[in-house]
């Protein structure tokens, strides 16, 4: 294996992260050990890793080296050094920045190999089930020499199938199946009944789209009593406002009554007042929820309609985010003004946050194309650092210049030209675009120029592997929404590997990406950019934006006038200015979102682990019996001259559960409750995160006496016989059917905390 080049010795040296060289320096080291690694046979392979103590400088230098050996004979694939120093990092707990193409899947196959040896079990966490599929299926030869069993769940697994994958020493799965997971357990009512393992290793594959993009989506675990939905009255009557009846803020992101609106929405509501005690935090906030729903969510934009649903779009994919919905109110609401029927989602028996099941992890990793960006979430709040690996060969992409127009109309004309002028040199272009909507538009401009485009968007993502996979083909022109976590590199030439229509794409100029327009956030420009110029191949990308951009638009209050420098409408240095000062503001505005929300969940998450805990000790021990037995002992003793003490222990344990499981759901219900209506503490001059703390901390002190309580009368009168407890005799039922879903909270974004945003009526 060759070794690095001096340039990028220099460069892993000059970066400020930590222990880069001494990993370097063990990388080198490691290449005394290849004759050794090479002259095992299979058989003696996995013995000799398992005598390794991949804990120590000597055997993780040594390790290394059966690594380099163990990916050139099980995969074909011999590890760059570069992905050796990847492992490393990730062993050592940092998110490593690797750039798109320089072999991600297998630095943390080696990672997740070295922590397995440790005798760590380690769980690899992708964005979706194809992924995690896919890398464990890509990767089980190489864990396989090292006699490392691997698994990987999916949406159908059964629960045996599913323990089976977790009883792996290393197990590949998504963030939202391991979460939803953990959140199942919450129903199981024996030990051999749970699924989930303890947490102990987790390697975060797409980290920065996992840990900062999707960390505040609460995943949600929803029974079958019906949840209540917004009269659908409110909705008609929303549905029928006129623009003199509203205000959308400057951003776009809040919306408001005026005060003929809001006469209007009284009258037909019957002559109430929605300003008084009685209807402020009930129907005025659901006002406020479906003018929401109807005047700022947009049809191909924040959703699309499928199959008799309404689906959201993740806006950091592009793809339709299965199993995601809003805030009921708010879901509703969007079903109404699409004339769809109008679904429940149930009672909310637990949730958690991507951001909060990460954090049960003792040690995490993870790695990203984009990590820099993100460094400063990821250390406020994960307490990880970041290692920016270099690229195995040097980046020969060239970057133009962003072009700034002055209006919409002019930049997308400007994107046109562009594409079709590359279009007739044969290069094969790939165009990101923010939506469904602006890919389609674009895509029939496009037509009309002459240019045939294949779209890749929400609406036909299940065709994207294939689709991106001939994305590199001479003359191809993609048009794609957000490009993370694809999971499918773009081959030049195409996808069946022919050199020879590779060379004529290679001297073409490779891949030319086009962005319409900056993101957020400069990480996801970024992720774009990163599809060409992959392992030293050529490739250039520019972006296209405009001044009427929404990034523009929503964080740029005061506009100065800027004079275009050409008839076109394109601008100069001062536009990209303007942009790039957007793009800084959205950012900013992003991480005090996250860092307000994860304070407004963090005691949620708190009490939640406090009672999974005592819910633990409760399945895994007598404590429900003696504590009903010292409650009520004197049924306790009526029972036990006729019952086994099992079918007592149990009957307790029922018992117990039934009322710590509603005592925690009856919980979440005043939580959610608070979080609608405690920006109101604002009117009178308090903290709203210091009211909200300070109620659902009174709330919560009580709720396991509570449960007891409950617990305690529930035995004094159930009846409870050889066959065990009858639970249902005495009215108390628990769901028959359960359904996971996502809630997409981060709609509602631009105040202190989630909700604030739908009921801006108050600012």
């Amino acid at each position: 294996m060759g070794k690095f080049s001096n340039a990028m010795w220099r460069m892993l040296g000059a970066q400020a992260t930590r222990n880069q060289s001494k990993s370097v320096a063990m990388i080198e080291a490691s290449t005394a050990h290849d004759d050794w690694a090479q002259a095992l046979t299979d058989d003696e392979f996995a013995s000799a890793a398992a005598e390794l103590d991949v804990t120590t400088e000597s055997g993780r230098t040594r390790f290394l080296a059966l690594a380099r050996e163990g990916g050139t004979r099980a995969l074909e694939m011999t590890p760059f050094d570069v992905q050796l120093q990847g492992a490393l990092r990730m062993l050592d707990g940092d998110v490593v920045e690797m750039a798109t193409g320089e072999g991600k899947t297998l630095a943390g196959a080696i990672a997740a190999v070295g922590f397995a040896l440790s005798g760590h079990s380690v769980h690899v966490i992708s964005v979706n089930d194809y992924l995690a599929g896919r890398d464990a299926k890509w990767m089980k030869p190489l864990y396989d020499l090292f006699g490392i069993d691997v698994g990987a769940l999916s949406e159908k697994a059964t629960p045996d199938e599913r323990r089976a994958a977790y009883g792996c020493p290393v197990t590949y799965g998504s963030v939202n199946e391991i979460g939803f997971d953990v959140l199942r357990d919450h129903l199981v009512l024996t030990a051999e009944a749970l699924v989930a393992p303890v947490p102990d290793v987790a390697i975060v594959d797409e980290a920065d789209s996992v840990l900062v993009d999707e960390a505040l989506v609460p995943l949600i675990l929803a029974g079958a009593t019906p949840a209540a939905i917004p009269n659908s009255a409110i909705f008609d009557v929303v549905s029928r406002l006129k623009a003199k009846h509203y205000d959308i803020d400057a951003d776009g992101r809040n919306v408001s009554l005026t005060e003929e609106g809001a006469q209007l929405v009284e009258a037909t509501l019957g002559g109430i007042n929605l300003y008084d005690e009685e209807h402020v935090g009930s129907t005025l906030v659901h006002v406020n929820v479906a003018l929401y729903a109807y005047y700022l969510l947009e049809r191909d934009v924040d959703y699309i309609v499928r199959d008799g649903g309404v689906h959201l779009i993740n806006a950091s994919r592009g793809r339709v985010a299965r199993l995601q919905r809003w805030p009921d109110g708010v879901q509703a609401a969007v079903e109404f003004k699409e004339g769809l029927e109008l679904t429940e989602a149930g009672e909310v028996i637990d949730t958690i946050t991507v951001q909060a099941l990460i954090g049960r992890y003792p040690k995490v990793a993870g790695m990203t194309g984009t990590a820099i960006a993100a460094g400063e979430q990821f250390r406020q709040f994960y307490g990880l650092e970041v290692s920016q690996i270099p690229s195995n060969a040097p980046n020969i992409r060239e970057d133009e210049p962003d072009r700034v127009y002055d209006t919409k109309a002019n930049k997308v004309e400007a994107v046109v030209d562009f594409v079709a002028a590359t279009h007739e040199t044969g290069q094969p272009i790939l165009i990101g675009t923010h939506d469904v909507a602006q890919s389609e538009e674009l895509a029939y401009f496009l037509e009309r120029a002459g240019v045939t485009a294949v779209v890749l968007n929400a609406k036909n993502d299940a065709e994207e592997a294939a689709i991106i996979a001939e994305a590199g083909r001479k003359n191809a022109v993609t048009v794609s929404t957000q490009m993370a976590g694809r999971g499918t590199d773009i081959r030049l030439g195409g996808s069946d590997g022919d050199d020879d229509a590779r060379e004529e794409v290679l001297d073409l100029g490779g891949l030319c990406v086009v962005g319409t327009g900056r993101y957020d956030t400069e990480r996801l420009d970024n992720q774009l950019r990163g599809r060409a110029g992959r392992q030293g191949d050529p490739g250039r990308s520019v972006f296209f934006s405009s001044l009427e951009d929404p990034l523009v638009t929503k964080n740029i209050t005061t506009l100065r006038e800027v004079q275009a420098d050409a008839p076109d409408g394109l601008l100069g240095p001062k536009g990209i200015e303007t942009v790039e000062q957007a793009q800084r503001i959205a950012e900013a505005a992003m991480l005090t979102l996250h860092s307000n929300t994860w304070s407004y969940n963090k005691q949620v998450n708190e009490q939640r682990e406090s009672i999974v805990r005592r819910r633990m000790n409760v399945l895994k021990t007598d404590a429900a019996a003696r504590d009903l037995e010292k409650a009520e002992p004197e049924r306790w003793s009526e029972l036990a001259e006729d019952l086994d003490d099992e079918v007592l222990t149990e009957a307790a344990r029922e018992i117990v559960l039934y009322h710590l499981d509603r005592a925690w759901a009856d919980h979440l219900a005043y939580v959610a409750d608070v979080q609608a209506s405690i920006h109101l503490r604002a009117l009178g001059a308090q903290s709203p995160l210091e009211e909200f703390h300070k109620l659902i901390f009174g709330e919560f002190a009580q709720i396991v006496d509570e449960a007891m309580t409950a617990a305690a009368a529930t035995f004094r009168e159930v009846t409870i016989t050889a066959d065990g407890v009858d639970l249902d005799g005495a009215d108390l039922h628990r769901s028959t059917m359960t359904w996971t879903y996502l809630v997409n909270e981060n709609q509602f974004s631009a105040g202190s905390q989630a909700m604030q945003g739908i009921v801006g009526i108050f600012r």
